[in-house]
């Protein structure tokens, strides 16, 4: 019997069309022991289902889609966890669909920060890739550094502004940061990925005018040194806390000294998606493997799945590193769900994306294991003597 494998992409982010491109993707890419059932989060948060959703052709019309798709929400009913229509139709049958596994194919805010993993959590489903903290770990650029940086990892020196703080007196945040460093300065969003968000600034009227970019996309903004001259190294990390490992280097090619969205999505050649040209991070330009020394790659490789065990990763996870003339690496972000979940890079491996799926959906059902055997409830004679009367112990 096939496992019903429900792939989840889209999403309430900034990413969410990156989100539909991997999750048809995965789709695509699922072996015959798998059946595919696409769940399809809308912008607006809403679930839809069914066949058609398993197709890029029917995101070219979406509104039309939506209006005449199947809504759906994700539920336990009795043993099961099941996908259950919301709204009966006036003609054909509306069954609940049976899910065994979860591939979780999202990007960005609320999607890949912990959110979803906390629903997945809560129903007691299996679901591939980081659990609940390691995803908000991750999300959370200053937090995700300062841990690192605490593990002895190489991570680039940074200041943290909050909207608060720069709307009540911006040049007076402006004024700590250079002092703290020098330009020319990133500024990034705290959470988000793809490069949304992110602006470069060699004075101070860029300066103002990159955090008011950043600010737009989150409350809290992240400042570092720019490295000139820089390149960007890619390793993609596969396994959970028993073991992992990593794959060949990758260092992708931008059009500016800096990747940016239309870079990593919408440059290079087409891939073939269900029967459409689709683009995202596996038609971008990049060299695999890197242009590294054995020993730079060998650094590169230890230090991926050093930052994966430190942040308590589980799953596929792209590590991305900033290297400078020197040769001097630096950990600059964990993509806990990578677009395309980084297949490109265990293909060079010498892994196929559907036995890459095969293995994420194994160490899916192995954590949910693991976690069944733990103890989550406590039964006391609490509600036995309780009042509302007030008191210790009442309410």
């Amino acid at each position: 019997m096939n496992i019903q494998t429900a792939v989840i992409f889209g999403g309430r982010s900034v990413e969410h069309e990156v989100s539909i491109l991997t999750g048809m993707q995965v789709i695509a890419a699922l072996g015959a022991k798998y059946n595919p059932v696409p769940l399809y989060i809308a912008k607006d948060g809403v679930m839809y289902s069914g066949e058609e959703f398993g197709r890029l052709e029917t995101f070219r019309d979406l509104p039309r889609s939506l209006d005449e798709g199947r809504q759906v929400t994700l539920m336990r009913d009795g043993g099961k966890i099941v996908l259950r229509p919301t709204a009966k139709r006036l003609f054909g049958a509306d069954k609940a669909v049976t899910v065994d596994v979860v591939i979780p194919a999202v990007h960005g805010t609320f999607c890949e920060d912990g959110s979803l993993q906390g629903m997945l959590e809560l129903l007691g489903i299996p679901y591939c890739g980081c659990d609940v903290l390691s995803s908000a770990l991750c999300m959370d650029k200053p937090v995700s550094k300062a841990l690192l940086r605490a593990a002895g990892l190489p991570v680039l020196p940074d200041t943290l502004l909050e909207r608060g703080a720069y709307n009540d007196d911006p040049d007076a945040a402006m004024d700590a940061l250079e002092a703290a460093m020098a330009y020319p300065v990133i500024v990034k969003p705290a959470n988000l990925g793809s490069s949304v968000g992110i602006g470069k600034a060699a004075d101070r009227a860029a300066l103002r005018k990159a955090l008011e970019l950043a600010f737009t996309f989150s409350s809290r903004v992240l400042a570092e040194p720019a490295i000139e001259p820089l390149r960007e190294i890619n390793v993609a990390v596969l396994g959970n806390a028993d073991g992992a490992r990593a794959s060949v280097c990758e260092e992708p090619l931008g059009q500016d000294e800096i990747l940016s969205y239309a870079d990593k999505y919408q440059s290079g050649s087409k891939n073939n998606v269900s029967g459409g040209g689709a683009k995202g991070m596996s038609g971008a330009r990049r060299v695999i493997p890197a242009e590294l020394s054995p020993a730079m790659t060998e650094r590169a490789q230890t230090l991926a799945v050093e930052a994966f065990r430190t942040l308590g990763c589980s799953g596929v996870v792209r590590v991305d590193f900033l290297l400078d003339g020197s040769g001097d690496l630096y950990v600059n972000e964990l993509n806990t769900l990578p677009g395309s979940l980084a297949f490109y890079l265990w293909e060079k491996t010498g892994l196929s994306f559907s036995l890459l799926l095969e293995e994420l959906v194994s160490l899916a059902f192995a954590r949910h294991r693991a976690r069944g055997a733990l103890t989550f409830t406590y039964n006391t004679n609490l509600l036995s003597s309780a009042n509302l009367r007030g008191g210790k112990g009442k309410l």
